[in-house]
């Protein structure tokens, strides 16, 4: 008797699949009939890390192991060996993992783990940029102390305003600017006393680092990349960011995201040059890459990039363009070339929303009527009445976010101006 050999048809989630399985389900059946292929959706979970057990269907396959040992890595996907077609991750805290998996799928298209690891890490991020090309790149330097020499070099080298973020943290989390000796001071006492305890909660297995830059005043934007196994990169439009200290809080995070960014189109081809760079400096191949930048006048420099989907990004390419963020960060995988409309549908914003004032949540006004507007999509709480609210350069995560879309700009804008009356956070 012959025996038929299986193609590979399993695509692995590293630690979690995006919050909704069925769409994605949904989204690979449909993709399947246009292939003549049939999907299967796995999870491998890394059991150091603390999460609640999920509630996948039946028919997703789910295994768990301890990833600092990779022989337990090993047998644990050996059953499997033959049938997985594709690798990915889609959270920033998910990639340390995804690292450690790598090795033991070595006949996939994957980035290599070295790769990964330089784009976890800011400091060899911001290494490998300026020995790439010094332009795409701020001043910055590596804090090994808080010593008064080491200040003293920070002033020499990087000068004022300036940066100070942790290696290995996201979401802003302890990122601050400093504009005099003083406030650096204060700030590096802060951020060694706080490290190790954020490092712990949001379960990053690396030691902690921190980062001084010289301070980029412009406009920030970023691009999501599809990035082939040669280094070809398919990019989606580029998405403007207002950050929470452009409307007055003294703190970092990413407040506003629209899309369409609307930039001239040579502006949006330098860009698109600048994060290529960046991408190829890390060694990036068959993953979707997430590139912060910030505008200078006419020059882009790169703020970091990211191996991974960027947040938020489906649900915005998925309204304002029809792009399926998700089923294109697996194409690039399997490979095949990932799909990407161009015909705008409509306008898109996305808000992450801090307190004002630190403290215990008291309540959080606004939200029905803020449901009503005519560009309501969606919106997520975060936290809880008597929860601890803090700001994202403290450690803290956002209270709630928020999603609004319209076909037309102008309603769109009109609909910010009322919710941004309409939504209080009491403290």
């Amino acid at each position: 008797m012959t025996l038929i050999k299986k193609e590979p048809d399993i695509i692995f989630f590293v630690n979690a699949i995006p919050d909704d399985v069925e769409i994605l389900k949904e989204d690979l059946i449909n993709y399947g009939k246009k292939v003549k292929k049939n999907f299967r959706l796995a999870v491998i979970r890394d059991t150091r890390r603390v999460q609640v057990e999920p509630n996948y269907p039946e028919d997703v396959i789910y295994l768990s192991c301890d990833f600092s040992d990779p022989i337990k890595i090993q047998k644990t996907l050996l059953p499997y060996k033959n049938e997985i077609l594709a690798v990915t991750s889609r959270s920033e805290v998910n990639i340390e993992s995804f690292a450690k998996l790598v090795p033991n799928v070595p006949y996939l298209k994957t980035p290599t783990s070295e790769s990964l690891d330089w784009a976890s890490q800011k400091t060899m991020m911001r290494k490998r940029f300026s020995t790439y090309d010094k332009k795409i790149t701020p001043k910055f330097f590596v804090l090994k102390d808080k010593s008064k020499g080491t200040i003293q070099k920070i002033k020499e080298k990087i000068g004022f305003p300036l940066v100070v973020k942790p290696s290995g943290l996201v979401s802003s989390l302890l990122i601050s600017v400093c504009y005099y000796e003083e406030e650096l001071e204060k700030t590096l006492e802060d951020s060694f006393k706080k490290i190790e305890k954020i490092y712990k909660e949001n379960d990053r297995k690396k030691e902690p680092e921190l980062l001084v830059e010289q301070f980029m005043e412009g406009d920030m934007f970023s691009i999501d990349g599809y990035v082939t196994s040669k280094g070809k990169i398919y990019f989606c439009p580029l998405v403007r960011i207002k950050t929470g200290k452009q409307i007055g809080f003294d703190d970092f995070f990413g407040y506003q995201r629209m899309l369409p960014a609307r930039v001239a189109k040579n502006s949006e081809t330098k860009a698109k040059e600048v994060a290529k760079k960046g991408i190829h400096a890390l060694g990036l191949r068959s993953v979707t890459a997430h590139v912060e930048l910030m505008r200078i006048e006419d020059e882009w420099k790169i703020i970091e990039i990211g191996p991974r989907v960027g947040g938020y990004r489906h649900t915005m390419y998925e309204l304002s363009y029809g792009i399926n963020h998700t089923l294109n960060d697996i194409l690039v995988r399997i490979p095949q070339r990932p799909i990407i409309p161009r015909k705008l549908k409509g306008h898109t914003a996305v808000f992450l929303f801090y307190a004002k004032k630190e403290g215990r949540l008291k309540a959080l006004r606004g939200v029905r009527k803020v449901q009503e507007l005519e560009s309501f999509h969606k919106i997520k709480v975060n936290r809880k009445i008597g929860q601890m609210c803090k700001f994202a350069k403290n450690g803290g995560k956002f209270v709630c976010n928020l999603v609004l879309f319209n076909k037309e700009r102008s309603r769109l804008l009109a609909d910010i101006r009322r919710m941004e009356k309409l939504l209080k956070i009491i403290t």
